[in-house]
């Protein structure tokens, strides 16, 4: 028999919100984070991403739709260890089609916007936690999207490292960027501009302005 995990959940996210999930392990935020960014499609009910309903797309598509909507940040990096930081930041444009010269500028340029211009030749091994996530960042932000979305991303990083990356994601937001971030960290919740709560598959409170 299915275990439904999500229950009823209606969510809006406006553009240029700084958006705050939380909830438990085993709430559902982590399901709820994989539908927002076209990884998991709900079995029922809609989802409209940048005005297009897609549950009504392909498969192509949706991967199109998501590659050209959501950029990722991940708790734990996700970063090809034999490749430069500069290497990291451009491999979505080699997928992209992005030519060579291209991919070099723009992750350049990228990498220069979250401080870490003077690291573009260093391997993550080479890297402090908290440069690392700056880099998966860089990364996130290199095909323009729409929408950040962030899983759980100081939960692998030290207190002044997260500190830095909560700053740049404010930086991010008040540029414009729509951030959506999940996370079980009051503290970190607290730092975006509207926070939801998750428990047992449903939204089980909605504040307003988090700060």
């Amino acid at each position: 028999m299915p275990v439904p995990v999500l229950e009823d959940v209606s969510l809006r996210v406006e553009d240029g919100e700084y958006l705050a999930i939380m909830g438990p392990s085993g709430s559902g935020k982590s399901t709820l984070m994989n539908i927002i960014g076209c990884l998991d499609l709900p079995t029922e009910g809609e989802f409209f991403l940048g005005g297009e309903n897609v549950l009504t797309m392909n498969e192509n598509a949706v991967a199109d739709l998501r590659n050209r909507m959501i950029g990722f940040v991940f708790q734990n990096f996700n970063l090809l260890p034999r490749e430069t930081a500069l290497e990291n930041v451009a491999l979505p444009l080699l997928y992209a089609g992005v030519s060579r010269r291209e991919r070099a500028e723009r992750a350049r340029a990228a990498l220069e916007s979250v401080g870490l211009g003077d690291r573009v030749d260093f391997l993550p091994t080479q890297l402090s936690g908290g440069q690392k996530q700056r880099v998966a960042i860089a990364r996130a932000m290199i095909n323009r999207p729409h929408v950040l979305l962030a899983d759980e991303p100081t939960g692998a990083l030290d207190t002044a490292s997260g500190k830095q990356v909560m700053e740049l994601f404010e930086k991010l937001n008040r540029d414009g960027m729509t951030v959506v971030m999940i996370t079980h960290a009051p503290e970190i919740a607290q730092r975006a501009r509207r926070m939801i709560r998750i428990l047992d598959g449903k939204i089980a409170e909605e504040g307003g302005d988090a700060k």
